[in-house]
């Protein structure tokens, strides 16, 4: 490593700047994102400082931590200084953070509202770039049982087999359901066969004394509810 390089590595800052220090003297708290980033990583390259590297890999998805988790090990590896350890360092980390967000909202294991599934969902599907169907099957008191993907499909639709639905409605002992799929198109828009499935859904299960309680659809960072609505 040259003189120059050495210079960006953050031991070689002053204590005012280096962001670990930072972190433990002050808390997390305090941190730019670029900041957070920057520790992952140690080190920028032999132009720029590690906290100016994560500002401006940031600034390549317009300063959006989600934006920053699609990234793949490769896109990053296109930034000057940032080799496949420091990439994939950055992915596990942003990864680590998407099922942290998941497993908090798990935590919120009775559904009281639409906007609460969209919480429990939405950091599972709601940034795939293919369409999933899921189901969440629940007790008398609204409580999670289990939720399960029944199909995962490509850009333009999926498949959902009714009786593997009301079969593992059965065995695990549910009372209602609630259907999620998501639209990676980001559309919110239920299209034909949404509702047409819902109302085949909703029909079966009604024979079983089962409930489809509502179904939603799932993009980034929004959602459609049919109960909502008054689609059911």
């Amino acid at each position: 490593m040259t003189k120059k390089a050495a210079s960006f590595s953050i031991k070689n800052w002053s204590i005012d700047d280096q962001p670990r220090e930072k972190l433990r003297d002050k808390g997390k708290s305090v941190l730019s994102d670029a900041e957070l980033v920057a520790i992952l990583i140690g080190s920028g390259n032999t132009e720029e400082s590690a906290v100016a590297l994560c500002k401006r890999i940031l600034a390549s998805v317009n300063n959006n931590l989600n934006e920053l988790g699609k990234l793949t090990v490769k896109q990053l590896m296109d930034f000057k200084g940032i080799g496949e350890a420091k990439a994939i360092t950055i992915v596990a980390a942003l990864e680590l953070g998407r099922r942290r967000r998941a497993e908090e909202a798990l935590e919120k294991q009775k559904i009281s509202s639409s906007k609460s599934v969209f919480e429990l969902m939405q950091p599972i599907i709601g940034e795939l770039a293919h369409e999933e169907f899921w189901i969440i099957y629940l007790n008398n008191s609204n409580k999670v049982i289990q939720k399960q993907q029944l199909s995962k499909g490509g850009i333009t639709g999926t498949l959902v087999d009714v009786r593997l639905v009301l079969k593992n409605a059965l065995e695990v002992g549910a009372t209602g359901l609630i259907l999620v799929h998501n639209h990676p198109s980001g559309t919110l828009k239920p299209s034909e066969a949404d509702k047409q499935l819902t109302q085949k859904l909703k029909h079966a299960s009604n024979s079983l004394d089962i409930k489809v309680l509502d179904h939603l659809i799932i993009t980034e960072k929004a959602y459609f509810s049919f109960a909502d609505e008054t689609l059911l």
